[in-house]
């Protein structure tokens, strides 16, 4: 894969953390997508990180109308490899696109607005379900006391898309 920038739009952190990691494996160069407007020529080959909410990529059309992402990196609360389908469709994706997600975690202090409020109903939704699965434990255990799970291991896959394995 030939990608020449890392390029990310993060809004606690997680996302952030995720593309200096890679940058660090890969020797690419890292921006904020606000920085990368400026630093990189339009059409440039992108990997794009951007969190999830409700299974939509921030920022993801504003990327794309700037860079040719080849592939997409979607940070959010499920664990790596899960809501593939869902962030596809939610996105309106193309097959050829790779798509990766990874868990990022929670840092509730962090949230302002719209987003808070959004994590305060699924709580709310979430503890009025009757038949709770352990999926559904997890994730209302997460959003209530937080977690961070940002790691090396969770980008291998990608790694080796970029590197051509």
């Amino acid at each position: 894969m030939k990608a020449k920038a890392i390029v990310y739009t993060s809004e606690t952190g997680h996302t952030a953390d995720y593309a200096h990691l890679l940058a660090k494996k890969t020797g690419l160069p890292v921006y904020s997508l606000a920085d990368a407007k400026k630093a990189l020529p339009h059409d440039t080959k992108i990997v794009y990180l951007g969190w999830l909410m409700a299974s939509r990529v921030k920022d993801l059309k504003k990327a794309a109308n700037l860079f040719d992402i080849k592939i997409l990196c979607a940070v959010g609360l499920a664990p790596s490899g899960f809501q593939l389908d869902e962030v596809r469709k939610a996105n309106n994706l193309p097959a050829e696109l790779l798509v990766f997600t990874l868990q990022g975690g929670m840092d509730r202090a962090k949230l302002r607005g719209v987003n808070a409020f959004a994590i305060k109903m699924l709580i709310r939704m979430l503890n009025a379900k009757v038949d709770k699965t352990p999926e559904d434990e997890g994730m209302l255990d997460l959003l209530n006391k937080g977690g961070y799970y940002v790691c090396e291991e969770n980008l291998t896959p990608v790694v080796q898309c970029l590197r051509g394995e």
